[in-house]
C-alpha cells in the first residue's frame, strides 16, 4: 500500500483528476448543448471522449514522473518533505514507469485519431510528450521558456476538445446541420486562454516559492535572473489582463441577463484575482508564495466550474 501511496503522489493524482474534469466539463456543458442545438451528435462520443481522457491524464502523470526525475536535487532542498524519487523510488524505477506510461498515453493518442479519422491527434499528443520531457531536462531551468511550455501545455488540455471539434464540423458542416464552427472556436479560444494566463501567473509565482533551491542548482528563472520585483510585476501585468478579460466577459453576459453566471464569476474569480494582486505585492516569504500558489489554483478550479453555467444558458 505505501508504494501505491507513493506512485499516486508521484503523479499528483488530484491534478489529473483536474485534467479529466476539464475535459468532461467541457464536453458536456459546451459541446453538447451547442450540436444539441441544431440536433447533431457531438464530434466526441463517449468511447472517444473516454480514449482522450485517459490519453491526457497518462501523458500528464508520465510528464510529473520525469519532473521529478530531473528535480531530485531542487527538491531535496524546495519541498524535501514531498520527494519521492531518491527517497522511496530509484531514478531507474521512475524512468522506467514514465516511459510505460507516456508511450501508452502516446499510443492511445494514435489510436483515438485512427478512430476518429482525425490524423493529427496522435502526432500532437507525441508533440506534448516530447515537450514535457524536454521542459523538465531543459527548458524549465531557462529564462521564461519553461512557464511558456506548461502554460501552453495547459490551454492544449482544454484546447484539444474544441479544436478537434472545429476541424470536423469545418470541414463537414453539412453532417452537423449547418453548425457555425466559429462559435465552437469562440468558446474554445475563451476558455483555453483562461487555462493559458492562469497557468502563466502561476508558473510565476511558483518560481518565486522556489528560488532558494533553484538559484543553487543553476535555474535561470525569472526571479533569479532579474529579481523578485521584476518577477512579481510580470505577474501583475498578467493578473490585470485576466481580471480586465474577465469584466469585459461580464458585460457580455449582460446582455443576456445571465445573472448567476455574473455573480458567480464576480465573487469567485475577479474578486479573488483582486487580493490574489494584493497579497501578491506584500509577499516576501517561501510560505507566502506557497499559499498564492494554492490560491491560484483554486481560481482555476473555480475558472473551469464556470462551465456548468453554459450547460444553464446555450
Amino acid at each position: 500500500m505505501k508504494g501505491l501511496h507513493s506512485f499516486f503522489r508521484l503523479i499528483r493524482w488530484p491534478n489529473l483528476l483536474f485534467i479529466a474534469l476539464t475535459q468532461a466539463l467541457f464536453q458536456y456543458c459546451i459541446l453538447y448543448p451547442l450540436f444539441d442545438s441544431v440536433n447533431a451528435a457531438p464530434v466526441f462520443n463517449i468511447n472517444n471522449l473516454l480514449l482522450l481522457i485517459a490519453a491526457s491524464v497518462l501523458i500528464a502523470a508520465g510528464g510529473y514522473i520525469i519532473n521529478d526525475y530531473f528535480d531530485i536535487n531542487i527538491d531535496r532542498i524546495n519541498k524535501p518533505e514531498k520527494q519521492i524519487i531518491g527517497k522511496k523510488w530509484s531514478r531507474r524505477r521512475a524512468i522506467f514507469w514514465h516511459s510505460v506510461i507516456s508511450l501508452l498515453g502516446v499510443a492511445l493518442s494514435f489510436y483515438l485519431g485512427w478512430r476518429m479519422g482525425i490524423w493529427w491527434i496522435g502526432p500532437s499528443n507525441l508533440l506534448c510528450t516530447v515537450l514535457l520531457f524536454v521542459y523538465s531536462s531543459t527548458f524549465k531551468k531557462r529564462f521564461l521558456t519553461g512557464n511558456i511550455i506548461i502554460s501552453v501545455l495547459t490551454a492544449w488540455s482544454v484546447g484539444i476538445l474544441g479544436l478537434v471539434s472545429f476541424y470536423e464540423v469545418f470541414y463537414n458542416n453539412a453532417a452537423y446541420n449547418g453548425l457555425n464552427p466559429s462559435r465552437l472556436l469562440r468558446f474554445t479560444i475563451l476558455y483555453a486562454s483562461f487555462a493559458f494566463i492562469i497557468s502563466v501567473i502561476r508558473e510565476a509565482i511558483k518560481d518565486m516559492e522556489d528560488i532558494e533551491g533553484d538559484a543553487r542548482y543553476g535555474c535561470n528563472t525569472l526571479p533569479i535572473a532579474a529579481g523578485l520585483n521584476a518577477a512579481k510585476t510580470y505577474t501583475i501585468v498578467w493578473l490585470v489582463v485576466l481580471t480586465g478579460a474577465l469584466v469585459i466577459v461580464q458585460f457580455y453576459a449582460l446582455q443576456f441577463n445571465w445573472w448567476l453566471a455574473i455573480i458567480y464569476c464576480t465573487l469567485l474569480l475577479i474578486v479573488p484575482l483582486v487580493r490574489l494582486f494584493k497579497q501578491l505585492i506584500k509577499a516576501q516569504s517561501t510560505q507566502q508564495f506557497h499559499q498564492l500558489s494554492s490560491q491560484t489554483k483554486l481560481i482555476m478550479l473555480m475558472g473551469i466550474l464556470s462551465m456548468i453555467f453554459f450547460k444553464m444558458y446555450l
